[in-house]
């Protein structure tokens, strides 16, 4: 894919002349937040980080999305952060949209570039930095990692979208893929973030109801999409933050591709909440 069908943030400020009403979103069971919101005056300052600002769109609400949070990154010329994770059992996904910057990950130096895709293990040594002459913008998705008996924790890696062949969904013949970063039956992952493709047309033919909380971000293209008891548009920039089964579904528009990156949670037992005292 090129940079461009990765559609990073664009940052700025909307003119005074522009109207107010837009398709921002925040209900009960999920919220949008599209492209067109995602102005300079929303980003975020993070400390340990240089020359840098972050669009956090999600973070764990209680009652809301729990697992998850999610930032779009701009990083200029210069910036980045030698120590950039602050809690020591969060593993994390880079996903480069536009730019190029440098990862050390583990003491071995990583040159990443739009569609270059960085799993984080838990306690992972990591750096970033832009040695180049222009932003550098990338998906960082954090989670607190959930041991399971018996399963070792996953280990780092870095990989490129190019590397990895979609597979397609039973009986679509390709029109509905996914790009699987992580085997669908390595449970030593407790969070899966994938690229989902639907060529115009295609379609989620049915109301997913699960357990698993899901961001997804919009790469490419538009759709028409089935969120718990409306039907929403949505297209390349959009991001939109499930809640666990929320009802979902989706048609394709065209007249190109739609794309988006997808986190859940996965292979995990729910917890349990303690039952009180005297039961």
């Amino acid at each position: 894919m090129s940079a461009g069908a990765y559609n990073p943030p664009c940052g700025g400020l909307p003119g005074q002349t522009r109207l107010m009403t837009g398709r921002a979103v925040f209900t009960e069971a999920y919220a949008v937040i599209p492209h067109g919101v995602m102005s300079d005056i929303v980003t975020s300052l993070l400390p340990g980080w240089d020359r840098t600002q972050a669009w956090i769109v999600a973070r764990p609400l209680s009652g809301f999305a729990e697992t998850f949070a999610q930032y779009l990154m701009e990083v200029a010329p210069g910036g980045g952060s030698q120590a950039p994770e602050p809690e020591s059992q969060a593993q994390g996904v880079l996903f480069v949209v536009a730019g190029t910057a440098s990862l050390t990950l583990e003491g071995a130096r990583h040159a990443l570039r739009p569609g270059s895709y960085a799993y984080l293990a838990p306690g992972a040594a990591w750096a970033l930095r832009n040695d180049g002459d222009a932003p550098v913008r990338f998906h960082w998705i954090r989670k607190a990692y959930q041991p399971a008996a018996s399963l070792d924790a996953p280990t780092s890696f870095v990989t490129h979208e190019s590397a990895v062949e979609p597979a397609g969904m039973v009986g679509t013949d390709g029109a509905w893929a996914t790009t699987r970063f992580v085997a669908s039956d390595d449970l030593r992952h407790d969070m899966h973030v994938n690229i989902v493709s639907m060529r115009p047309g295609a379609s989620i033919p049915f109301e997913e109801t699960h357990v698993m909380e899901h961001g997804l971000f919009v790469l490419e293209g538009k759709a028409v999409y089935r969120l718990n008891r409306d039907w929403v548009e949505v297209e390349a920039g959009d991001f939109m933050w499930l809640r666990a089964f929320c009802p979902q579904a989706c048609y394709a528009g065209g007249p190109g591709p739609f794309r988006y990156l997808l986190y859940k949670d996965v292979n995990r037992h729910p917890a349990l909440a303690p039952r009180g005292l005297g039961r």
